[in-house]
Formats: structure tokens, sequence, C-alpha cells
């Protein structure tokens, strides 16, 4: 068994990402029992503490102030109601809280103030924290990591290539930075990205490669299907077939044998199997709750029962951090 690898190219992961979808699945499924606990999943719950207004121009986001869509914008949540939603989720099984504000970057102002306080407070419910605020300095992070944030999330969304099709209001170099920002304040790093914006196989194994190259790989990899959004410039986009999600899975499974690979935005859509063979694929992180930000997701009550057909588990809060000792087959 060889080191967890970072030097992965394209062509290796092209040829991974393109086996026949049985033998992917069940190569992937093979690496996730040497590395975790079969049948165990995270579960995490998302909530909108600042919705809308935001100056970037996402092509995939209702909460892009130019854009006009259903979305009603609001500031801070107080600390305490986020406090109360954090307490349902955890008596609801959810182990970790993410915490998301429409914003481009995070500012030293009174509202980071606030972010702090409720990291601070949910962390006393023995849950874990992330965040996901947009672009963070070195300090930033640094005051993040103090007050007890246990992860933050900051996608790259898709390849270096296609990303000036999606963002153009930051660069991908900026969205590396915030990663390397987080990484230095040790605290653990959430990021993947989304499939069904327009790119190309190769825009999808680019992004993969960037992800499992990095000096860390990410400690949780989301793996989202686009929910196109009346008003946004991609809400005509079909929907992802769900062999594709399975690929992408399969593929991080493999690249990324430590990660925990969340399977995020778009699961809504998608039957009891077709989640089942995405967990089979090595899946093992879900968010759940009516809501991700600002988009469907299906309620808890409904993952409960589809934990206890499936024979799945919760994962505890604060599993050990993925460390670079470990192996990869």
């Amino acid at each position: 068994m060889d080191k967890i690898r970072h030097d992965w190219s394209r062509e290796e992961i092209k040829t991974i990402y393109q086996t026949p979808l049985l033998e992917l699945i069940l190569r992937a499924a093979d690496v996730h029992r040497q590395y975790h606990e079969l049948g165990e999943v995270q579960i995490s719950s998302l909530i909108s503490i600042k919705t809308g207004g935001c100056p970037e121009d996402c092509a995939y986001c209702p909460q892009a102030a130019r854009y006009h869509t259903d979305i009603h914008v609001h500031g801070m949540m107080p600390v305490e109601e986020v406090v109360d939603k954090a307490r349902k989720a955890k008596a609801a099984g959810a182990s970790r809280m993410c915490l998301g504000a429409a914003w481009r970057e995070v500012r030293d102002n009174r509202d980071f103030d606030r972010v702090i306080e409720m990291v601070k407070a949910i962390n006393q419910e023995q849950m874990e924290v992330c965040c996901t605020l947009g672009m963070l300095s070195e300090s930033q992070a640094q005051r993040l990591a103090e007050a007890g944030l246990y992860a933050y999330n900051h996608n790259l969304d898709t390849s270096e290539e296609h990303y000036d099709k999606i963002i153009t209001t930051r660069t991908y170099q900026d969205r590396l930075n915030t990663l390397d920002h987080v990484r230095k304040a040790n605290i653990t790093v959430c990021s993947g990205g989304i499939i069904g914006m327009g790119e190309s196989e190769e825009d999808r194994i680019g992004m993969l490669h960037t992800l499992s190259n990095l000096p860390q790989h990410p400690q949780s990899v989301p793996v989202n299907a686009l929910v196109p959004v009346p008003g946004t410039p991609l809400e005509n986009q079909s929907r992802v077939p769900v062999q594709d999600m399975v690929r992408m899975v399969a593929t991080a499974r493999i690249i990324m044998p430590r990660s925990v690979v969340r399977l995020s935005a778009g699961r809504l859509e998608m039957s009891l199997s077709e989640q089942a063979l995405c967990f089979l694929a090595g899946a093992n992180s879900i968010f759940a709750g009516d809501k991700l930000l600002t988009t469907p997701n299906p309620e808890f009550n409904e993952d409960m029962h589809m934990f206890e057909i499936l024979g799945l588990r919760p994962r505890e809060a604060f599993k050990e951090r993925m460390t670079e000792t470990e192996v990869a087959p």
C-alpha cells in the first residue's frame, strides 16, 4: 500500500472516471471499506444566516443581487435563533452545523463578530461547526480557528478552464488562496464542486485533479448536482443523470480515499435506490433538513427512513482529522 497521493495526473483520473460503471463502483466500494466504517454517514445541517443580495455573479446562485429570483433578502440572523436551530438539528441526528452567508468575502465588522459568537455557542452544543462565508484572509481564518471552527467550506465549483464561464467576479486563484488560508489556520477544508453547469467531462476531471493535488486533500468533498433556479443564467440546464453523480463520487473516493465525500445538492431529485448507489460508491456524508441555503432538500424524517432501510448510521461529531501519514491503496 502506497502513501496517499497528491500527484495524480489528469490522464490517470480520466481512466478511473471512464471505468465501466459497475467495475468503478466495486473498486470505489473496496477503497471505502479500507478507510471508512461501512454504513457510517455524516449528517450535516445548513443554515443561511444571511440570505441574498450577494454582489457576485455565480451563474447557478439565486442569491446574486443581479438576478431576478424568488429569494427574499434578509440580514444576519440573531445568535440565539441560530443556536436554537443547531440544537434541533442535533436532536434530529446532525453532528455538523454549517453556517452560510451570502457574502463575496468576510469583512472585519459587527456581522463577522456575530459569526464568531455563533461558532463559539454551537461548539458548546458539542457539534462540529462549519462556515461558508466567501473569501477569507489569513487573519480572519485564524480568528475563526481560535473561536473553535471545525471546518470551512469553499468550493472550487468547476475546473479552472470552465470557471470564467460560471463566475467572473472572483478568480480561481482567489478560491485556492482561501483554501490555503484555511489550511494554515488548521481548520479542516470542505471543498468540492457542482456538475451539470454545461461543463465537459474534461472539466469534471480537471476539478477532481485540482482537489486531489492540493497539499492536503480536503477533509470533506461535496459533490453537488446543479439545481436550476428560475431567474439564474443556468435555469434551463437539464437534470444531471444519476450515473454522472455516481462516477464523480466513486472517482473522488478512489483518488482521495480518506476524505468524506458528501452527496449534496440535487439529492431531492434522486430516488432511494439512486442514493444507495452513491453510498455504495463511497459517499459517506449528506446534508439533512428541508433547505440547502435556499434550495429544497429532503427532510430529516425522510432521511432517517432511508437510513433505516439501507442500514446506515449517523457518524459522531469530532472524528479524528485526516492525517498525511495515512496510506492509500
